[in-house]
């Protein structure tokens, strides 16, 4: 019977690269996968956010305008996949909008008029997590709208963005798609963990009972607001870093930015793991 060898603490202090420590881990014939899978991840990533910092420059410096807004379930990643994206740009020509609810003067306000003024500048990239489509689906989820408010957002998002696009905003919309029993697993995991109990709020309780309602309203959410000119693109959330990666690579996928031809990694995402809607789409949420 074969012995595997583990690794020794000279082994550890001998290597110098990732590249070495795995290629240890491969001649001692140790698996060490999740090892493996993590130096690989943090690796990908470095190169993308390499990308990301070059693609802001090109942005700054030919004042584009990006709003880039992560929509999703609760638990579905959006603001871990924010802050992949964000670890490493300038703070002055990028911004993260995370709205409270609404004050009582704001509440008497056009529904849409507390985030014209959040839309990106000359020069900027926007992150939204959550946004406006906040009326989509969890206020009527939730009964924080009335039906009347609900139909009028739907009527006029679409209008609204195409408004803004005209004005030369680049609008990339991410859905973080989720299933059943991993948002229960990550539900689970926050309450356990006294870092991430915070994260835990009343309408997280309600995710599962009302996961049903939650899919309708998606459902006419992407019916109502996916247009040519501001899709929606799907992205596959069960596995996190694996969606962090591709989110990136699909937003690098869309600008032909300085030095891109350079990039060491493939900034194409993955077919199977991001997607424009399509209504007949299998979707995992």
């Amino acid at each position: 019977m074969e012995i595997k060898e583990g690794l020794s603490s000279e082994d550890f202090q001998t290597v110098k690269t990732k590249k070495e420590l795995l290629d240890i881990i491969k001649d001692k014939n140790k698996s060490f996968k999740k090892v493996k899978e993590t130096i690989i991840y943090n690796e990908e990533l470095r190169l993308l956010q390499i990308e990301l910092v070059k693609l802001q420059r090109w942005i700054s410096n030919n004042n584009k305008r990006v709003a880039i807004i992560f929509e999703g379930r609760d638990a579905a990643g959006k603001g871990g996949n924010i802050r992949r994206f964000m670890e490493h740009l300038n703070p002055r020509s990028s911004r993260l909008v995370a709205l409270n609810k609404p004050t009582e003067i704001e509440k008497g306000q056009w529904y849409f008029q507390r985030y014209i003024k959040e839309v990106p500048n000359p020069g900027e990239i926007v992150f939204f997590d959550r946004s406006w489509y906040n009326r989509a689906v969890v206020e009527p989820v939730m009964d924080f709208c009335s039906d009347r408010q609900y139909k009028e957002f739907l009527l006029q998002v679409p209008e609204f963005e195409h408004m803004i696009y005209e004005d030369g905003v680049i609008i990339i919309k991410f859905w973080l798609s989720i299933t059943k029993a991993e948002q229960l697993k990550r539900f689970e995991g926050r309450k356990e963990n006294p870092l991430k109990r915070w994260k835990f709020s009343p309408v997280d309780k309600q995710g599962q009972i009302l996961w049903d309602r939650y899919t309708h309203y998606k459902e006419e959410m992407f019916s109502k607001t996916h247009t040519s000119y501001s899709p929606w693109i799907m992205v596959k959330t069960n596995d996190k870093k694996v969606a962090r990666l591709e989110a990136i690579r699909h937003v690098l996928s869309q600008f032909d930015y300085d030095d891109k031809e350079s990039a060491k990694t493939v900034l194409n995402p993955d077919p199977n793991i991001v997607m424009r809607y399509y209504r007949s789409n299998n979707q995992i949420d």
